[in-house]
């Protein structure tokens, strides 16, 4: 898989800039047409290790764009994925203005803690059950350093898969307690109700996009390793957030979680 190192530190850079600075960017594919996947993925390294070196340190991934109503609200139909730092896991209010957060929006989604480790190719969801330690609500906050979330699938994969930070809840189950295609999730933003999903809009089963996720990240030499937190993509439409508002989201029959923006 060949790429252009000097592109990759040319647009990481950029991009970690943003982020610090909160400041977007213009598309990077409208700037130069010839950008690949692979291109993409070595960009997202270069603004990861950029990253690592300010003392972030990995905790997990993520995968994104996974269900039918996301891909259709930002046209973007396939998933992507990217890394979570420690920085990136809020266990209080949400800071906008600390974590850099631009035009934020939230997703629902179930997070997948992992005991043992997954190397593609060939996981399939027997083996994600089996390495998982347990599940849990989550918000994924999601941010783009791109320019009015202006993102196709090389954009979003160069930004890190487009993630801000993310916020876990209290409660952990067995997966295998669980029917995860048929898992219950509400939503409501400031009291309100908003939005509610299954677990089978992502992929058919939360289970299978981690697989796939093990499985696209092999390609790269990329492993999900024991004790990563793993976030299997949003399962309601993402929803624009801003300071004052708060989200609740109930994974019924397990627990809840709270994203609160201050």
């Amino acid at each position: 898989m060949s790429t252009d190192r000097n592109r990759a530190e040319k647009y990481g850079g950029e991009l970690f800039d943003a982020l610090r600075s909160r400041n977007t960017l213009e598309p990077l594919i409208a700037r130069d047409s010839s950008l690949t996947i692979d291109d993409a993925y070595a960009i997202s390294l270069d603004f990861l290790a950029r990253r690592r070196k300010q003392g972030e340190r990995v905790v997990g991934k993520k995968i994104g764009v996974t269900s039918k109503a996301v891909q259709d609200m930002l046209g973007v139909h396939q998933p992507d994925f990217g890394f979570l730092t420690d920085w990136m896991h809020v266990t209080g209010d949400i800071d906008v203005e600390a974590k850099g957060l631009i035009a934020p929006r939230a997703e629902a989604e179930i997070a997948f803690i992992l005991k043992d480790s997954l190397n593609g190719p060939g996981v399939k969801v027997a083996d994600v059950m089996a390495a998982t330690e347990s599940i849990t609500p989550c918000f994924e906050i999601v941010d783009s350093r791109i320019r009015d979330w202006k993102i196709g699938i090389i954009d979003t994969v160069s930004d890190n898969a487009s993630c801000g930070v993310f916020v876990l809840g209290e409660s952990r189950a067995d997966p295998k307690d669980h029917d995860l295609p048929n898992l219950r999730v509400t939503v409501t933003k400031n009291g309100e109700p908003l939005s509610e999903g299954l677990g089978s809009a992502v992929q058919g089963n939360p289970a299978q996009a981690v697989a796939w996720l093990a499985n696209t990240l092999g390609q790269y030499g990329v492993t999900l390793d024991a004790g990563d937190i793993i976030l299997s993509g949003s399962v309601v439409p993402l929803e624009p957030a801003a300071k004052g508002d708060i989200f609740e989201m109930t994974l019924h029959g397990i627990g809840n979680c709270t994203a609160k923006f201050v």
